[in-house]
């Protein structure tokens, strides 16, 4: 195996994951406190880890160049086919969107240091165009900017933790929830925050068939955002209180509230910073993910869809969204959520249920039928919980 590939792999499937998904945590889960939001995330990967692998199972008989449209028909058939093709579509424009609403109003920042005559939309052009251009050229240049920028998001990482642990506070981190339905009602931003899946194809694509190695890139690749999460839950957490935290709704307040709380306009640079790059990487394979998609399901046998072509399906849509909607970041990171429990926890338990009915060879992920069972149960817990603060029940 290519170990540039195998790094550059796992690196796309930790920085599609670190993205919108680590600035919205510390707003989601404000009323739970430090050590309840861990244990919620500990379970979360968990499962998301698992399913990653169980998709590794259903891949290894496909073709590699098999797409979630193509593995559903072969194993679920035309209705299999036809939901895994809207919740991917759905799932996809809802993160880009997420992603192009959070990354544009970051780089509206930048611009009004420039000048007050942008409009508000100008940053989420610019944002959308850049990303565009490197998903339109090929897979290998998403893999060497994600790099580059993966680097770089660490070494700013690093200095925004060195910077805000010594004003971490024990009392701040010992918070306990004051209610219950605080812990479900942070599920969907926080399942969200751990959705790579889409990904996976793409990075099947890249790689090969390589069991082993594609086994390493999940459970690494998906580990390694765990712990930033950790990381950064520690330390916005114990700087920043929860009654200042539920207060905030978007990602320019929290940021700016962080920089009152230290009082110091040198974290505002660095978690800025900090929330470009994240954004970046996070769009750049979540975009990737759905361009693939896009080109296989406007293909027909004859001929590819052109990559111009689907590059306007792929980014338009939610371009739209983040326009006419430039704060919908954190609303669209839960709407997101009701296609990530079919595409990340229904699609693959249903497939692997029926490749095992027909097969009993190949690599198999333990647990057995009673893993599918938990995983099934487990996104059924998501859809109710999302349902009940669609309806201001919860």
């Amino acid at each position: 195996m290519n170990k540039n590939k195998l790094f550059g792999s796992m690196l796309i499937i930790a920085g599609t994951t670190i993205g919108a998904g680590m600035l919205a945590l510390p707003i989601a889960s404000a009323g739970l406190g430090f050590m309840v939001s861990t244990a919620v995330m500990v379970v979360i990967w968990a499962f998301m880890a698992y399913t990653a692998l169980l998709m590794i199972e259903v891949h290894q008989f496909a073709s590699k160049d098999a797409t979630l449209h193509t593995l559903a028909y072969k194993l679920l058939g035309r209705k299999g086919q036809a939901v895994a093709s809207f919740s991917m579509m759905f799932l996809f424009y809802a993160l880009c969107a997420a992603y192009i609403a959070g990354g544009g109003e970051q780089v509206y920042e930048k611009l009004k240091v420039i000048s007050d005559d942008f409009p508000i939309q100008s940053g989420a052009i610019i944002f959308t165009l850049i990303i565009a251009s490197v998903v339109t050229i090929s897979t290998r240049s998403v893999d060497l900017l994600n790099r580059f920028f993966f680097i770089i998001k660490f070494v700013v990482l690093a200095f925004m933790l060195a910077f805000l642990f010594p004003f971490t506070s024990v009392e701040k981190l010992v918070h306990m929830p004051t209610s219950n339905a605080l812990i479900f009602a942070s599920l969907p931003v926080v399942f969200t925050s751990f959705g790579f899946h889409g990904s996976i194809p793409s990075i099947v694509k890249y790689i090969g068939k390589d069991i082993k190695a594609l086994r390493f890139i999940m459970i690494t690749g998906s580990a390694l955002p765990l712990v930033v999460y950790i990381l950064w839950q520690l330390v916005s957490h114990g700087t920043v209180s929860s009654s200042v935290l539920l207060e905030n709704e978007s990602l320019s307040s929290f940021i700016k509230a962080l920089s009152l709380v230290v009082n110091n306009s040198s974290i505002s640079a660095l978690v800025s910073a900090f929330a470009n790059l994240a954004l970046a990487t996070s769009f750049l394979g979540v975009s990737l993910g759905l361009f693939d998609f896009i080109q296989d399901v406007l293909s027909s046998k004859e001929k590819r869809a052109s990559r111009v072509f689907a590059s306007i399906v792929t980014f338009l849509p939610p371009l739209g969204f983040a326009l006419f909607y430039p704060q919908g970041f954190i609303k669209a990171l839960g709407f997101a959520a009701f296609a990530l429990v079919i595409l990340a926890l229904f699609l693959p338990a249903a497939m692997v249920y029926k490749q095992r009915q027909s097969t009993n060879e190949g690599y198999q992920v333990a647990g057995g039928n009673l893993g599918l069972v938990l995983v099934f149960l487990f996104g059924i817990s998501i859809i109710c919980v999302q349902i009940l603060q669609i309806f201001k029940l919860l």
